[in-house]
């Protein structure tokens, strides 16, 4: 259990500059930030790949199947949503939507999969999502504070409609993800990460010659392929593709293989606290009173519901005559 909390903490320590990079390069669509963001992660797969040749031969058809689901769900279409949602809400609606996935996963994951690992009590564990929910609405309500987002109607409601597909893409894969690895044990993690690493990079360079055709019709004064800074994005391509993709999905693999799937859900919440420190030291700025109370309650609850032990699986007895 400790092990998996460890491995949680540094896969959201990792997905946290996901945050960071848009901040980054402001001018840069956010298509083409995610292309190159998983074009950069199937290059560095290429490698571990060799490395990791004889494992990866062990996964079945059936197996690499699977693989290309999770890195089109929680991928590549996640993250267009998430960048997409962004652009046309602003971030602080973007981020209120997106932060009641450790809500969500939990509540999905006690419906769907408590069965297999055991349910936790709705009555142990409404008392920690009341306070993940408490501290995401004060978080976000003081972002909201900041200032108001200039909006055209249809544009602001495609936008949370983007983001609510991302919050179902971000249900999904962890999920999903989790259970293919608590009943594939003989897998290592590293495996796993490497061969979403693999498939993801067919498909994202698809992805980028639709985007890079798509800018060059509507955009034509953007510098294409690598935009106005390219000393800057290709790096930060690779820095992201590194430690968001490839080894934040192993910390997150090696976390999912530990622990129960309905414990998963609130390890999330790692993810959005990594993320709003970025941001503020970003900003060079103190967080104000209201979001260290949202962190003080997110962490809290997280904490609440790391302490609860899930029942266990009642299985019928047969009797023999």
């Amino acid at each position: 259990m400790f092990a998996g909390v460890l491995f949680a903490l540094s896969a959201g320590l990792m997905w946290g500059l996901i945050f960071v990079g848009p901040l980054l390069v402001p001018e840069y669509p956010g298509a083409l930030q995610s292309v190159g963001r998983y074009v950069a992660f199937g290059l560095l797969a290429l490698p571990l790949a060799w490395h990791a040749r004889q494992r990866l031969r062990l996964l079945s058809r059936a197996d690499w199947i699977e693989a290309l689901k999770l890195t089109l769900v929680g991928n590549i279409l996640y993250y267009t949503c998430l960048a997409n949602a962004i652009q046309r809400t602003g971030a602080p609606v973007s981020t209120m939507i997106i932060g009641t996935l450790p809500v969500v996963i939990s509540v999905t994951a006690n419906l769907v999969y408590g069965h297999h690992d055991g349910r936790l009590s709705w009555r142990k564990l409404t008392p920690a999502l009341v306070l993940i929910a408490l501290g995401l609405v004060c978080v976000n309500a003081a972002e909201l504070q900041s200032g108001a987002v200039a909006f055209d109607l249809w544009r602001y409601l495609s936008g949370i409609a983007l983001a609510l597909v991302a919050v179902a893409c971000w249900t999904w894969y962890p999920l999903r993800n989790s259970r293919w690895l608590r009943e594939n044990p003989d897998k290592k993690p590293a495996t796993w990460a490497t061969a979403q690493g693999l498939v993801t990079l067919p498909v994202a360079l698809i992805a980028g010659l639709v985007v890079t055709a798509n800018l060059a019709l509507t955009q034509p004064a953007f510098a294409l392929p690598f935009g106005p800074r390219p000393e800057v994005f290709i790096p930060l391509m690779l820095v992201i593709g590194l430690l968001c993709s490839w080894l934040g999905t192993l910390c997150w693999n090696e976390a999912s293989q530990r622990l129960p799937t309905v414990l998963v859900g609130p390890l999330i919440v790692f993810e959005i606290l990594a993320g709003l420190g970025y941001t503020f030291l970003l900003r060079q700025q103190w967080p104000p009173l209201m979001t260290l109370c949202g962190i003080v309650c997110l962490m809290a609850g997280v904490i609440y519901a790391m302490r609860i032990k899930p029942e266990p699986v009642i299985k019928p007895i047969s009797s023999s005559s």
